[in-house]
Parts: C-alpha cells; sequence; structure tokens
C-alpha cells in the first residue's frame, strides 16, 4: 500500500475530471450541510481531517455515478475512492459552487463565513468524522430560522455571531460580515467581497483582519490529506473486504451498506438493477430506500432480515431472492395503495412493513381469500398506527412476523403479538392524547379523514399526497393557531394535538395565517358549507372554537376522531 500527501485542491480536480470515480459499493451521498459547515470550521482551524482511501486499477470494476457531475476522460474509473466520498463530495460542493444531485433534485450547499468571527477555539464541539445517514429531507436544514422565532432576524444574529460557519439562511445572508463560502473561493482577490461588506478603504480598521481571514480561509484548498493507495494485484473481492472492515471499524456506514457492498462483489451490476427498480417504484409515487431493497434480498434468499448473513449466502440464492423479492414488493406497493389508500411511503410508520406484505404475495403466491385479505388489512392498519416495528428490536419483530408467514402461512396468526404488544387492537380517544404529528396514529386520521371524503376548505380538492403544483401540496394545519394557544399559556404538547389538526393545502394554509378559528371557520362555512367542516370532524359548536375551551374542544375532536379511525379499520377489514 502506498501513502500519498494529497492536496484538496488537486483531489477536488481528480474528481470533477473523472479520474477518481467511485465504486458499485459506495452508497449514496448522505450527508447534511450541517456537517459540511463542521467540516469546513476544522480545516480552517488546521484540525486533522482524517485520511483517505483510494484503489488504483486496470479492472473493469462496475462504477456508480457520485452526487456532483463529474467528465468523462481516458482517465475515468483509474482511481476508486473507497473512504471520502463523503468529505470529497463536500468540498467539491462547497468550494466550487457544484450542486448537489440529492434523490434526483439538485440543490447547492450553501454556507456562510462570519468575517467577525471570535478568536480562540470553537464555542461548541463539533464532529465531522462519522458518516451516519440523516433521516430528514435533503430541505430541513435549508428552513430559514426567523420562521419559528419570533425574535426575528436579530435575535438569528445574535445567536450565531459566536460561530464561524453557519449553513446559510435568509436572515444572516441579509447580515454584512457574513459572505458565502463558494463565492470567496470563486474570487480572484478579496475587492470585490471587502466592497460588498462596507470595507472600502485601506483606512477601514476592518481591512487587514477580513483580508488575512480570507486568505486563511481560501488555504483550505491547499490541506493536504493522507491518501493510502491500494496496491493494483488486489482483487475486488478483497478489496471490498477492506472496504466493509474500514466501515464497520469506523462505524460509518449502516449494515444495509455494508450488505450491499459484500454482495456486490460477488454481483456486479447489482446496484444498476437496484436502482433501475427504485425508478419503477418513485414513477407510481412510491420511494424505496436502498437499504430496504437489500433487506428485501436477504429476506427472501435467507427467510430472515439478518444482514450479517450475506457473507454466506451462494450468489445463485440471492439472486433468486432478488426475483422474488421484486414481484413482492411490487405487490406490497400495489396493496397498500388500492386496498388501504395508502398512497406514499410517508404514511407508513415503518418500511418494515414492506417486507412482511412481500412474504405473504410469495408465500400465498399471489392467492388471498377474502378473509385472508380482511385479516392483512386489519394487521396493517393497526400496526401502523400503533408504531409496532419501533416497540422494541425492529429486526427481533419483523423476524416473529416473517416466521409465522413462512412457517404456517397463517395470516390472521399475525394480530396475536398485536394484542401481546398493546392490548387490545382498536383506538382509544385517550391514545390520541399528547400525539402530534411525529406519532404514527397521524397517518391513520389522515387515511380515515381522506376516506371519508375530506376536502380543501377553498378549492375544495379532495385529500392526496400526489397532487401537482406546491400550491396545492396537502399540509396539517393548527385549526386554533399555535402562536394564539402559546399566549394563552397552553403546552407544546396539547398545542400540536392530532385532535388540533385538519388537512388543507398550503395556499389554504397560508389564507388563514394566525386567524382566530372563529372567524376563518365562518368565512369557510359561508363560502364552502357546513360540511367542509364535518368532513374533517371540526366541532360544529361556537363555544368550542374559543381559545380559553381548546381543552374540551381537543377533547371533543379525540373521540370523534377515534371512531372515525375505529370504523376505517373495520370497513376495510370486514368487522361489525
Amino acid at each position: 500500500m502506498q501513502q500519498q500527501n494529497i492536496p484538496i485542491s488537486t483531489l477536488i480536480d481528480m474528481y470533477k475530471r473523472g479520474e477518481l470515480r467511485l465504486p458499485e459499493i459506495q452508497r449514496q451521498y448522505v450527508w447534511r450541510a450541517t456537517r459540511v459547515r463542521d467540516l469546513l470550521d476544522s480545516l480552517y482551524r488546521g484540525y486533522p481531517s482524517g485520511s483517505i482511501l483510494m484503489w488504483e486499477t486496470d479492472e473493469p470494476v462496475p462504477t456508480r455515478d457520485g452526487a456532483i457531475a463529474q467528465d468523462t476522460t481516458a482517465f475515468a474509473g483509474r482511481k476508486l475512492l473507497l473512504d471520502g466520498q463523503q468529505r470529497l463530495t463536500s468540498l467539491t460542493a462547497a468550494i466550487n459552487g457544484e450542486q448537489i444531485n440529492v434523490r434526483g433534485r439538485k440543490r447547492p450547499i450553501d454556507i456562510l463565513f462570519n468575517l467577525e468571527h471570535p478568536d480562540g477555539p470553537p464555542s461548541e464541539i463539533t464532529e465531522v468524522e462519522g458518516d451516519e445517514v440523516s433521516t430528514l429531507t435533503p430541505d430541513d436544514e435549508d428552513t430559514d430560522e426567523t420562521e419559528e422565532n419570533g425574535n426575528g432576524e436579530l435575535a438569528v444574529a445574535e445567536r450565531f455571531k459566536q460561530f464561524t460557519f453557519v449553513v446559510a439562511s435568509h436572515a444572516l445572508q441579509a447580515q454584512p460580515q457574513w459572505v458565502s463560502v463558494s463565492e470567496v473561493f470563486s474570487s480572484a482577490s478579496d475587492s470585490a467581497i471587502l466592497r460588498k461588506v462596507g470595507v472600502t478603504s485601506l483606512e477601514d480598521a476592518r481591512y487587514q483582519k477580513y483580508s488575512e481571514r480570507l486568505t486563511k480561509l481560501r488555504l483550505i484548498r491547499n490541506y493536504q490529506y493522507v491518501v493510502h493507495v491500494l496496491e493494483r494485484a488486489m482483487s475486488y473481492q478483497e478489496v471490498t473486504d477492506i472496504f466493509v472492515r474500514v466501515n464497520s471499524l469506523g462505524a460509518k456506514l449502516r449494515s444495509s451498506d455494508l450488505a450491499l457492498a459484500q454482495i456486490t462483489s460477488r454481483w456486479q451490476n447489482l446496484l444498476k438493477e437496484l436502482e433501475a427498480f427504485q425508478e419503477e417504484c418513485e414513477e407510481n409515487w412510491f420511494t424505496i430506500d436502498l437499504g430496504q431493497l437489500v433487506r428485501a434480498i436477504v429476506v427472501f434468499a435467507t427467510k430472515q432480515c439478518l444482514f450479517h448473513t450475506v457473507g454466506k449466502t451462494s450468489v445463485a440464492d440471492l439472486k433468486k431472492g432478488w426475483e422474488e423479492a421484486k414481484e413482492g414488493l411490487r405487490f406490497a406497493v400495489n396493496f397498500l395503495r388500492t386496498n388501504v389508500g395508502i398512497e406514499d411511503e410517508s404514511l407508513l410508520s415503518s418500511p418494515m412493513f414492506l417486507h412482511v406484505l412481500a412474504v405473504v404475495s410469495h408465500v400465498k403466491n399471489n392467492k388471498l381469500t377474502q378473509d385472508e385479505q380482511y385479516a392483512l388489512v386489519q394487521w396493517l392498519l393497526v400496526a401502523n398506527a400503533r408504531g409496532h416495528f419501533s416497540r422494541g428490536s425492529t429486526e427481533g419483530i419483523l423476524n416473529e412476523d416473517l416466521n409465522i408467514i413462512f412457517r404456517s402461512g397463517e395470516i390472521r396468526s399475525l394480530l396475536e403479538p398485536l394484542k401481546r404488544q398493546f392490548g387490545r387492537l382498536h383506538i382509544e380517544p385517550g391514545d390520541l392524547a399528547n400525539r402530534g404529528s411525529n406519532s404514527p396514529l397521524f397517518s391513520l386520521a389522515y387515511l380515515a379523514l381522506k376516506e371519508a371524503g375530506a376536502k380543501d376548505w377553498f378549492s375544495g380538492l379532495g385529500l392526496s399526497l400526489t397532487h401537482q403544483g406546491r400550491l396545492h401540496f396537502i399540509q396539517w394545519h393548527h385549526i386554533h393557531p399555535k402562536s394564539l394557544l402559546k399566549e394563552k399559556g397552553y403546552e407544546t404538547g396539547e398545542i400540536n394535538e392530532i385532535a388540533n389538526m385538519a388537512f388543507i393545502t398550503g395556499q389554504t394554509n397560508r389564507r388563514i395565517s394566525n386567524k382566530l378559528p372563529a372567524v376563518y371557520l365562518a368565512e369557510i362555512v359561508k363560502t364552502q358549507g357546513q360540511q367542509t367542516l364535518d368532513l374533517q370532524l371540526v366541532p360544529n359548536n361556537p363555544a368550542l372554537l374559543e381559545l380559553e375551551n381548546y381543552r374540551e374542544f381537543l377533547r371533543v375532536r379525540r373521540e370523534a376522531l377515534a371512531k372515525r379511525m375505529n370504523d376505517f379499520i373495520n370497513k376495510h377489514a370486514g368487522l361489525p
């Protein structure tokens, strides 16, 4: 193994030229913008930032596209990046101003640099080594911090003035001491940046300080990573083993990522098959994480969901498992959509439901009796609403469900573990108390109201997560505005209860804003009729719309929602 010291600028150039590629065993880009911020902060301070692992080879190793577009050159694929993808992609985006392609959407990583940052060590401890997966959507870190901050822009500026780097927000971009990192690196001189922040003269006391700090920032490009280059003589399987060991020891990758790496070392071009199936599902408005596709292969190949078994499983069994898994997952997606109205994966409290449905389809050879359909629907809706897979070891719970189906094929037997978990299968009003949008019961509320015919309060559009156009996207809305409830001293838990939520479009939500419920609901009744509110179970009692009676409003609506949710389950499960 060779060891080289290579500056960041050179590594970025290699990456952009396509000289440095990603092998198929690599996972997707997963860093949040806050991780990029912390990496830049460490480099700016001269802190160690790990090493890079490459493999130079002439083997025809399958590669995958990175999150940043690369050129095609005669040297493409000669060097493969095994460790350091997240850092190098992040630095390319932040320094070059390149856009990141995440889940088919291109977006910048916009980091701001504080010209007035304090000297000395950082006020907060941050980490940049780990590559944990964010469970958040790509846009979560881009939210303008003033939107939820009643203190406004000045409060935001005061909060962040001790930071050297931050993720860009509208509030901070308006402050003169904050400059875009990519803009600094793209500028040939400091003049334009200094003029932009109000420094127009050499006599300005800030001139020297700002110039020195901009120079120090640009020196990040000269930081030299220790690069370990594996020998050409190594086989792809040997390199994969090293990749797995490196990432296992550092606890950087999920088990599914490591399992995928082990499989692809023996089954080339699998990743392309998985991604093609992902695209097929997304065309039908359903996104299945790559890790779940790997889990599906394991489930069908081994009849368990344990990733560590893949190394002992033959390629023939894995390939057979994948063919069975695809058909099972297609059934699962169609069943969710047509039998219970789950049209989007966000309505599932866990993706593990996909595997149970897929196995049922396989074991039953797509021949379910009416009673089996009813039993499967009842299990699905109750288990989803109660967070079945979050009450203990996820893999342990999933394996128990899989064992029931693989062993006996008795679908109704799936209900027994639920009864042991929760004691009952129906929803009671008390279950909704202090449960908000993060509760799995929230999805059931949406499904039940949707089926009952609930519509947007102005446009008349029925509820759907597949509406076209941002104005028509369905949002949840506080019937009693949270700002008014906070002023009255109500607790956060009760303010954000499901019983205080209605489902309307974003456009309608903005129209209502923080008006008193007695005011805006009267307007809706006048233009749309009382039935519009009845379909979303808004109490038809003026007294309950007064802020002073908010807790009674919650009690009444909890009862109505619980009944509607139980009716929904019973109808689809063939129960009286």
